[in-house]
């Protein structure tokens, strides 16, 4: 086979969806010819001629050189058949999921290819393994999963089924980087990586929700403001499409036997059966106007009307907690006076188990999440029972800085700890399952969801053995192994090993 970086080497595209479109769109900028066909009666060409006003805005925005922008599209090839691919040394099949007509596509380019060309599947759901058994020459079958939209989405999977030979996958992933991609080697398994490790920030938002906890805006404001994400887990179901992540979300729950890590909740299904999809229906966790616009959405803030407390009892030190009440200016009480404000910051306990812990009184205890940015916003809770006058009192003091609240109810972990901890727990699961290097799990997520860090570095960054402390007490107060730690992040936190270590 000729090497990647030859000017003649040639790329098929079966499939001129968007999908098709964008994978021959990084093609031609990657300087190789590229043949392009679809079933539809004028589908490629209708296609090519997508990809050409992209190119031609790629220049007028100064991206591509005028004087390059002809030659480029002087190298897409509309196919009227797929015996046009029969000198190409890659095709890359972007058709609708179905896995018989997956499997009938790659047996009839089987019959035309040469013989070292690889066949490849844009796939982002059916196993490799599934599409690749009835070919004859299964080592050169891989996956090779974009996201879309591709020209801007930097990642793509390398997908490894159980007889891809590894100079296939090499060669894929040497393609990838000529295509402008960061290529990922992912073995062959349901939702591969991202699809797998994107299944804990929203199932968790969805099951805080569920709780009763907090409802979708100050889920996502925490997650935005405190943990960075560009987007709340309710925005991005509603972005993407719940017609889309729900089913999704049921194939890799079920794929996987069913493990609790991954369930979704009735809500999800709730509104799926509706047909409340989020914004292309102007209507799913949040409503939408005519232009994709939230309509009169609801606020995550806390606005106490109440004095600010002038002191309060801290049950057990915490640096961070004390910090924050001295830029509020609150006087700390050496002994509880039996009238004050009592706060704490537990770590993976809930206000009740807390207090049920330390004797602190339950009615005049806030707890307030230090583990994440509090900069800009707080998150405080309190316990069944609770006075409301004592949150206030403390709300009231943490407003005065300048800063947002959100008050939430009774929760193990708040809001942030809970995601965080499912995100990075999940990937270390998927790091014990071996199904990519560690480093590239971060990557991976990264890239392919615009998450603000990797899974391991949000274990990094919350603490090795806080996380594993966080997932402990979220399955021992809920009963519910979805919360099980995993064994790669319960070794390195006993251990006292940073997260990335192999072995």
């Amino acid at each position: 086979m000729k090497a990647v970086d030859s000017p003649d080497f040639r790329v098929g595209v079966v499939g001129a969806g968007a999908m098709g479109q964008g994978i021959a769109q990084v093609s031609l900028t990657g300087g190789m010819p590229v043949v392009l066909f679809d079933a539809q009666e004028g589908g490629a060409a209708a296609g090519a001629e997508k990809v050409f006003g992209r190119l031609d805005r790629m220049v007028e925005k100064g991206r591509l050189a005028e004087a390059d922008v002809g030659p480029t599209k002087a190298r897409l090839a509309v196919a009227e058949s797929l015996e046009a691919f029969a000198d190409c040394d890659v095709v890359i099949e972007a058709v609708f999921e179905d896995l018989e007509v997956k499997r009938s596509l790659f047996q009839q380019l089987e019959a035309i290819v040469r013989p070292d060309c690889l066949i490849a599947t844009n796939t982002s759901s059916l196993p490799i393994a599934s599409i690749a058994r009835v070919c004859e020459r299964r080592d050169r079958i891989a996956g090779m999963h974009f996201f879309n939209p591709v020209p801007v989405m930097k990642l793509v999977e390398i997908i490894s089924g159980p007889e891809t030979n590894a100079e296939a996958a090499a060669i894929l992933s040497a393609l990838g980087k000529r295509m402008g991609r960061v290529p990922v080697e992912v073995k062959d398994s349901p939702g591969f990586l991202v699809n797998l490790g994107g299944r804990a920030f929203t199932t968790e938002g969805l099951r805080i929700q569920q709780e009763g906890v907090a409802a979708p805006a100050q889920i996502d404001a925490v997650c935005r403001d405190c943990g960075h994400f560009r987007m709340g887990p309710f925005e991005l179901m509603d972005l993407t499409g719940i017609d889309v992540n729900y089913p999704v979300s049921q194939i890799v729950c079920a794929e996987f036997q069913h493990d609790p890590r991954l369930r979704t909740t009735p809500h999800h299904k709730l509104l799926y059966e509706a047909g409340r999809f989020g914004r292309k229906t102007a209507a799913g966790h949040y409503r939408y106007d005519g232009s994709g616009n939230m309509v009169d959405p609801p606020s995550p803030d806390h606005e106490p009307d109440a004095a600010p407390a002038a002191q309060m009892v801290v049950a057990e030190v915490n640096e961070a907690l004390v910090a924050l009440l001295s830029e509020a200016g609150v006087s700390i009480l050496a002994a509880d006076d039996g009238t004050a404000p009592i706060v704490a910051a537990p770590l993976g306990e809930d206000s009740t188990t807390f207090a049920a812990r330390t004797d602190a009184d339950h009615r005049r205890l806030v707890c307030i999440d230090t583990t994440a940015d509090t900069s800009k916003r707080i998150t405080v809770m309190t316990a069944p029972g609770a006075d409301p006058a004592s949150r206030d009192a403390v709300a009231a003091a943490l407003v005065g800085t300048g800063r947002k609240v959100t008050a939430i109810q009774d929760s193990p972990g708040f809001i942030a700890q809970r995601i965080r901890a499912m995100i990075a727990n999940l990937g270390c699961e998927i790091a014990q399952m071996g199904l990519a290097a560690p480093k590239d799990i971060d990557l991976a997520l990264q890239l392919g969801l615009n998450y603000p860090l990797g899974p391991l570095e949000i274990a990094e960054d919350l603490g090795v053995k806080e996380t594993l402390s966080i997932m402990q007490h979220l399955q021992a107060i809920t009963g519910d192994d979805r919360y099980r730690p995993s064994l790669w992040l319960r070794r390195r936190a006993l251990l006292g090993l940073p997260i990335h270590t192999a072995g």
